[in-house]
C-alpha cells in the first residue's frame, strides 16, 4: 500500500468512524489530544479533523477534479484537503499584485514519487500537530501505532509511522517543504485543523511551523480562515 492510499483511508475512516465503534478518527482523536487521560477539553483532535473534512468544503473538491491519476482509489478526501489549501492560496495570491503565481499541485493531482512525498508530508504534519500539546506517553504511542497498523499491511510503512509517532516534536523538521507552496500550505492547513490554537503551546507551534515553512503571514491567515472563518 502506498502512502497516498493510507492517507486517504485515514481521512475516510474518520468520516465514518467513532471512538465507540473503534473508528480510527475517534480513537486517535482521543489518544493524541489527551482525552484518554481525562483532558477532554484539549482541542478538537484528529477525530474532528477527519470527520469534518469533507463537509467543510460543501463539495468543493468536485469543482477541481483530480488530475494525473488513472484508475485505483478515488482520492476524494485528499482532494478536499487540497482544495481548502488551494482556495486559501488563491485568496492570498489575489493580494500579491506584483508576485507571479507559483505552480500549485496538491497530492490528489500527482503521480508516483511526487504523490508519495506529498502524502508523507501531510501524514507527518498530522502526527506532529497532534503532539503539540505535549499529552502523549509511550503507552499512547503504542496504541496509536496499533490503530494505524489496522490500515496498512506494509511493514516498511508501519515502521515509518511508528518512528513518526515516537520522535520529539520539532517544527524545523518541516523546513524542507518551504520550497513547495502546495505541500507547505497543506502541511500548515492540516496542522491548524488538528490543534487548539487557543492553547499557548499549540499556538506557538503553529507560528513556528509557519516560519519554518516560510509561509507569508497573510497566507497563514487565509489558511487559518479556511478552518476558522471568523478569524
Amino acid at each position: 500500500m502506498n502512502t497516498s492510499d493510507l492517507l486517504e483511508q485515514l481521512l475516510r475512516a474518520g468520516q465514518s468512524g467513532s471512538a465507540s465503534s473503534g473508528g480510527l478518527g475517534g480513537v486517535l482523536g482521543g489518544l493524541l489530544k489527551g482525552t484518554s487521560t481525562g483532558n477532554a477539553s484539549a482541542g478538537a483532535g484528529l477525530g474532528d479533523l477527519l470527520g469534518g473534512l469533507g463537509g467543510m468544503l460543501g463539495g468543493g473538491a468536485a469543482a477541481r477534479p483530480a488530475q494525473g491519476r488513472s484508475g485505483g482509489m478515488n482520492y476524494a478526501a485528499l482532494a478536499s484537503l487540497g482544495m481548502m489549501a488551494f482556495q486559501a492560496y488563491q485568496a492570498w495570491q489575489r493580494q500579491q499584485a506584483t508576485q507571479p503565481q507559483a505552480a500549485f499541485q496538491t497530492a490528489d493531482q500527482l503521480d508516483g514519487t511526487q504523490a508519495e512525498a506529498h502524502s508523507h508530508a501531510v501524514l507527518r504534519a498530522l502526527i506532529a500537530a497532534a503532539k503539540a500539546d505535549g499529552h502523549i506517553d509511550e503507552k499512547e504511542q503504542q496504541m496509536i501505532s496499533d490503530e494505524l497498523a489496522k490500515h496498512t499491511d506494509d511493514p516498511q510503512l508501519q515502521q515509518w509511522l511508528d518512528a513518526e509517532v515516537a520522535k520529539p516534536l520539532n517544527a524545523a523538521d518541516f523546513a524542507e517543504f518551504a520550497h513547495d507552496p502546495a505541500i507547505a500550505a497543506e502541511v500548515y492547513l492540516a496542522s491548524v485543523m488538528l490543534v487548539d490554537d487557543q492553547q499557548e503551546a499549540e499556538r506557538n507551534y503553529l507560528d513556528e511551523l509557519a516560519a519554518q515553512l516560510q509561509i507569508d503571514p497573510q497566507l497563514q491567515l487565509h489558511l487559518e480562515q479556511q478552518v476558522h472563518p471568523a478569524v
